[in-house]
């Protein structure tokens, strides 16, 4: 195995997002925030775990100066100097390039756009950071880093390359190496459109995928859950491409794949958010969300009432992978079903599915019943601190988070079950002592009304018997879902990989 020092391995985490960094890492490090999605907080979360536990750990990560809020131009020299400075003497390593600094968002609508912004974003990990680092391990995420395992590979470091999403982006060799990557020395190491017969004849011809290539190439893969992975493997989801499919069931029929579930960000905690009305623990709960529950309802429209079931729809309405179809067809079953005792549906949430539910609103007269409306983060915390259901009936899910984060607030999640969400909610037994929600099986819309129908049965159990479950759930969620967990399975695969401890206790951390 490939040593370069003495002491604590040395990881480098490489990234295109992440919203948080360490106290210490730099003094950079609260400019440093850029997100997209979960790949953000996944990306925090480890590097701060690994930090705090004295790991030896860098993170490369794009020089966004327009969302990093840093105006070189208007730097005088003394402090453009101590910027320049803490780019080169910390732990944080910003890939330089003009198509980076001006961005508004971590990726654009344009794919060639992102697909260049990739390029620029691997030439310079590939050219100048890892030689800067020296890394023992380097972790990849996603397609935009896709070319790197290869290198890597090339250059005797292990690789870990995560899996979050199935998106690919599709290059030949010469558009890759036009833009500064000399890919020669690791072109065997990519994978292609077709197979290769030499590097000459596929330079210009034959497409190389940059996701296939990334878990192709490296060491070890992980998805964000176990089930999902395995649903990879079996040929679960024909949206998965059969070149990835394979290579997937390659590594995990090696013993090199795993699944690890990611971790709600730790500022979704009802003790601690200044988004609610009433802040709360599991010992409280049942007061301060009857609180919420009001102000939720005045601030969007239902039916002041406290005792009314509340469901809450807190994730985009995508009816290719989230079930909102399921939803649409038993709107008004729900509501007439439960009229009596006020049932309320609450979606917050951006689509294309929002006008559907617009219209079932409008026809059926249903205002105080249900409501719809734009996704805002400060709008959904307080909508899980006052819903009593969260629905999510995914057809597939790769990790999912507002399942966990429902659990954090009190609000028990409704199902379906694939994925992330088989292995982080368990339907819920007759006596309340094992289960953290409602699980249904079959993706139709008697599966998720059989859900609801479980969820109100649960709804009009013994009040003080129920608050017992809410609060052992929330305790429970807290303990099995957090970021501490979360590293700590990915530092057993770093150690794996390693074939030694991640840190060195008779070494410190510099």
């Amino acid at each position: 195995m490939r040593r370069t020092k003495k002491g604590n391995p040395r990881i480098l985490v490489v990234t295109p997002e992440i919203t948080s960094l360490p106290v210490g890492m730099t003094t950079m490090g609260g400019y440093l925030r850029a997100k997209a999605g979960g790949l953000a907080d996944v990306s925090a979360t480890l590097v701060g775990a690994l930090y705090r536990q004295g790991a030896d750990v860098h993170v490369a990560l794009p020089h966004y100066r327009k969302m990093f809020h840093i105006d070189v131009g208007n730097l005088i020299n003394d402090e453009l100097r101590v910027y320049m400075s803490n780019l080169h003497n910390s732990r944080i390593h910003l890939a330089e390039d003009r198509i980076f600094y001006y961005r508004d968002s971590v990726y654009s609508n344009y794919s060639n756009d992102t697909f260049m912004q990739s390029l620029a974003f691997q030439r310079e990990v590939i050219n100048n950071i890892i030689p800067q680092v020296k890394p023992d391990l380097i972790h990849c995420n996603d397609w935009m880093t896709g070319l790197i395992p290869a290198a890597a590979r090339r250059m005797g470091i292990p690789c870990l390359f995560t899996v979050h999403n199935i998106h690919t982006q599709k290059r030949t060799l010469a558009e890759i190496e036009d833009r500064g990557i000399d890919a020669a020395p690791f072109w065997q190491n990519l994978y292609y459109e077709r197979p290769p017969y030499n590097y000459e004849e596929s330079r210009s011809t034959n497409a190389v995928d940059f996701l296939t290539s990334g878990i192709f190439a490296a060491h070890f893969i992980n998805t964000v859950s176990p089930t999902f992975l395995k649903e990879i493997v079996d040929g679960c989801h024909s949206f998965v491409p059969e070149n990835i499919r394979r290579e997937i069931a390659g590594k995990f029929y090696a013993g090199c794949a795993s699944g690890i579930l990611n971790a709600p960000d730790e500022s979704n905690d009802p003790q601690i958010d200044d988004f609610l009305e009433a802040k709360y623990n599991s010992s409280n709960c049942e007061k301060a969300k009857q609180v919420n529950k009001i102000a939720f309802q005045a601030r969007t429209g239902l039916k002041c009432d406290q005792n009314a079931p509340l469901f809450l729809w807190p994730h985009r309405l995508d009816p290719i992978q989230k079930g909102c179809q399921l939803l649409a067809d038993l709107v008004y079953d729900m509501v007439h079903r439960y009229w009596d005792c006020g049932l309320q549906i609450a979606i917050v949430a951006n689509g294309e599915y929002q006008k559907v539910f617009r219209d079932i609103i409008a026809y059926h007269n249903f205002y105080e019943r249900v409501m719809v409306c734009d996704f805002d983060e400060q709008l959904s915390r307080l909508g899980f601190a006052a819903s009593d259901f969260m629905l999510m009936p995914s057809r597939f899910e790769p990790c999912g988070l507002p399942q966990m984060t429902s659990q954090y607030y009190g609000s028990l999640p409704i199902v379906h079950d694939t994925g992330g969400l088989h292995d982080t909610v368990d339907h819920l037994s007759e006596d309340g002592n094992y289960g953290n929600g409602f699980v249904f099986k079959n993706y139709d819309v008697g599966g998720l009304r059989w859900g609801v129908d479980e969820a109100m049965r649960f709804y009009f159990k013994d009040r003080a018997w129920k608050n017992n479950v809410i609060s052992r759930i929330m305790d429970e969620a807290r303990i099995r879902f957090n970021h501490d967990v979360t590293a700590q399975e990915y530092i057993k695969i770093y150690e794996s990989m390693l074939a030694r401890p991640l840190v060195d206790k008779s070494f410190a951390v510099k």
